[in-house]
């Protein structure tokens, strides 16, 4: 239970820090802290936890990272559904927060998106579903690569959160324009169920694309590696 908790609170870090910098802070009158702001929110977040909790449950706030880490050999299967219950719950009642704290100020709208990821229309950038399914693919697989090898027995210790954050600062980097950035589906699923409509119509691709990205990002990784992923 412990191990649950820990998801929890650190998913609901990720989501009420990255999303909450993109929904309060973003674009704040004259000290907007942008797209690049957004994307250390997003890293910081999982640094952050990682240190904080990872010792605990190994830091997955993702269902896709848990699922790639099964893949991977470093994850037992009959622990993946407590896992992804855990870090959905967490970023639920984390967009349950950033709702209270944003709708505080006068002519807020859920209608502005609130940190919702989209395709078409609904894209920052305007790119299509399949340009948004390619991207968050790639950029889960990268990310699965990357934790993968950082918590490798052959990696030096006690960087893996350092290089596991600053990737996922780069990931937005890339493909906040495309996507609003997911690479996560309970970060998804946190802020779109209080947007509803369209963000809830699009969620299914910021499960399916992450999952699919995290199983290709694993599969890499053990081809890379030695059998047994380490």
């Amino acid at each position: 239970m412990k191990a649950y908790g820990a998801e929890f609170f650190g998913t609901f870090w990720l989501v009420l820090g990255g999303c909450g910098s993109a929904v309060l802070a973003a674009a704040f009158p004259q000290v907007g802290i942008g797209l690049t702001g957004v994307s250390l929110a997003f890293g910081l977040t999982v640094l952050t936890m990682a240190y904080a909790v990872g010792p605990i449950s190994g830091g997955h706030f993702n269902p896709a990272v848990s699922v790639g880490l099964w893949a991977g050999g470093r994850f037992p299967a009959n622990q993946l559904l407590p896992y992804i219950v855990a870090q959905v719950a967490g970023g639920i009642a984390a967009g349950g927060v950033l709702y209270l704290i944003a709708s505080g100020k006068a002519g807020f709208e859920l209608a502005g998106g609130f940190a919702s990821n989209g395709y078409g229309e609904h894209s920052p950038g305007g790119y299509s579903l399949l340009a948004a399914l390619i991207c968050e693919i790639v950029m889960t697989a990268m990310f699965l690569i990357v934790i993968l090898g950082a918590t490798s027995k052959r990696a030096a210790t006690g960087f893996a959160p350092l290089a596991i954050g600053l990737c996922l600062t780069l990931i937005h980097l890339i493909s906040i324009p495309v996507t609003n950035t997911s690479v996560n589906p309970a970060r998804s699923t946190g802020v779109a169920l209080y947007v509803g409509g369209w963000a809830t119509n699009q969620l299914w691709l910021f499960w399916v694309a992450p999952i699919a990205g995290a199983l290709i990002g694993a599969l890499v990784w053990r081809a890379l590696a030695d059998e047994s992923g380490q």
